[in-house]
């Protein structure tokens, strides 16, 4: 698999680096994978967002109450 040297990076966003992958519980490596792989996959478009929310709370379908028709307003 090929590998990915990056240099000057300065102190402060090191230590911050750190402490997000401490935070996360993975080492700064899988991190920095991590945080590339987020930044150049395409973004997920609405609809599976709110498929990908919805479906545990709602199941496979949701239930939406048939529209009701009502009589244009007749003004005479």
């Amino acid at each position: 698999m090929p590998s990915l040297s990056i240099r000057k990076i300065d102190v402060e966003t090191l230590n911050l680096l750190r402490q997000q992958a401490v935070q996360h519980g993975i080492s700064m490596e899988e991190e920095v994978r991590q945080i590339i792989k987020q930044s150049v996959t395409t973004p997920e478009n609405i609809g599976d967002m709110a498929v990908r929310l919805f479906t545990p709370v709602y199941g496979d379908a949701l239930n939406i109450a048939p529209r009701e028709v009502f009589e244009p307003i007749s003004f005479e």
